[in-house]
Parts: structure tokens; sequence; C-alpha cells
């Protein structure tokens, strides 16, 4: 499965070939640097690994340093890996190579997306899982709006079971869309327009996947 790692710009919005707009999201995906390549001979699958933006030697390990070093690049700050890679994208798999978008994806083709989502903190019901509030205040309900109501068995079992949608924390968890358009790729500045919206602040990590 060939992919890239990427930053979230922000949005935008293009036109459509019958003039529609549609709402985009801007994604600067590599140059990303082959870091290392595993093979069902020496690790039981097939695999790459990829590194995506730089970062400050002093701030890295010197594990890490040595890792990188192998494939002749400096320390990055996303590493991803990519299993079962496809055998027609062979010629990519080489360490200390650097893959870039046209070498992945084309205008036109439907991708995967992985990107973690805004933390929210700890939030009510009603937020959190859309319920409506205890509602209207005719039978003596008083600062109820939000609540959840009552949710725990009778006289069997008498508590709440397990698994009950509650309050908690919401958000900063990692979210998959599948079967999004790339709707235009600008190679000399290494960005990738893809139609809809996609997990994650602005300047968060992004994975794409063909």
């Amino acid at each position: 499965m060939p992919g890239i790692i990427g930053k979230k710009i922000g949005m935008t919005s293009v036109f459509g070939p019958e003039g529609e707009n549609i709402a985009c999201t801007v994604i600067e995906a590599g140059p990303c640097v082959v870091t290392q390549v595993k093979s069902e001979e020496t690790d039981g699958y097939r695999a790459v690994q990829l590194a995506f933006g730089e970062k400050k030697e002093k701030n890295a390990t010197k594990a890490a340093i040595g890792h990188f070093k192998k494939a002749n690049t400096t320390p990055k700050r996303d590493v991803a890996e990519f299993r079962d890679f496809k055998t027609e994208y062979d010629g990519l798999a080489e360490l200390g190579k650097e893959i870039r978008i046209q070498d992945i994806f084309v205008e036109g083709d439907f991708i995967d997306a992985i990107g973690t989502s805004k933390g929210r903190g700890f939030q009510g019901v009603v937020k959190r899982h859309n319920f409506a509030g205890v509602g209207g205040q005719t039978h003596g309900q008083h600062n109820r709006l939000r609540a959840p109501g009552s949710m725990g068995n009778a006289s069997f079992a008498s508590r709440v079971p397990k698994g009950k949608r509650l309050a908690g924390r919401m958000g900063n968890d990692q979210v998959k869309l599948s079967n999004l358009k790339v709707v235009k790729i600008l190679a000399d500045q290494n960005l990738i327009v893809i139609s809809g919206s996609l997990p994650g602040a602005k300047n968060s990590t992004v994975i794409l996947q063909k």
C-alpha cells in the first residue's frame, strides 16, 4: 500500500467541471525519505518506512540519529510505515530515496487519509454524543437542559451497565477517512488538494494512502 506523509495547511475551495464550488483541504505532502525497507526474508512482511519534516539534531535521540544516518539523511519529525508495498512501486523502495507526491498520486485518484482529530477535552453528553437533554420544565425540572437523564436499570442490577454513552474526554483520536478524491496536485510546491475536510488542526500530520 503506497502512501506519503504530509502536513495539513488549511482549507480552500475550487470550482468543479460543472461550475460547482467544492470545499477542499490543502496538504503539504513530502518530499519524504525512505529510511527503512522491510522484506519477508528479514522482517516477515513487506513494508517501507518514510520520514517527513525536519527536526533539530539536538532534539533527536542518538538511536534516531543513527537510524536516519543509514539512509544518508538528517533527523526527521514524523515517521510512518506503509505495509504490503505493491510490486509496481519497488523502484521507489530504495533506502535513502526521496519520494514526492507525483510519484504516488495523480489527479482523480481516490485515496484514504489518516489524522488525529482536534482534542475537545472533557465534554458532556450533549456535545459528545448529541443527546437532546432532559427537555421541558413543566414538571419541576431545574437546570437539567444538558443532563443525560435517567439511564440506570430498575431493581435488577440497580446500576448503570457498562458501555453507556456518558460524559468524558472527546477528540484527540486517530481518524481515517476513505475514498477522498484528489482534486489537484501542485508538484512544484509539494501541495495536494483533496476534496472534503480532513481530521486535525492546521500544521498537524496527515498520512495519505492509495
